[in-house]
């Protein structure tokens, strides 16, 4: 390979390594994952909780035979 064929593959090369830097496409999906992530763990702090108060309070029931 010449010197020109290496230049112009650094070039070409530069080129879509700035291409892929612009294209937000993979960085809007990580958001998703991580915003999705974050509401199923918050929605199961809330099942956890309220399942602990209402079997606390169903075992502190009495019942009249």
């Amino acid at each position: 390979m010449t010197s020109q064929h290496l230049q112009f593959l650094v070039i070409m090369l530069n080129g879509r390594l700035a291409a892929a830097r612009k294209d937000e496409r993979g960085v809007s999906a990580v958001e998703w994952v991580v915003i999705s992530g974050l509401v199923a763990l918050i929605a199961f702090s809330i099942y956890a909780i309220l399942r602990q108060r209402l079997e606390g309070k169903a075992n502190n029931l009495q019942l009249d035979p």
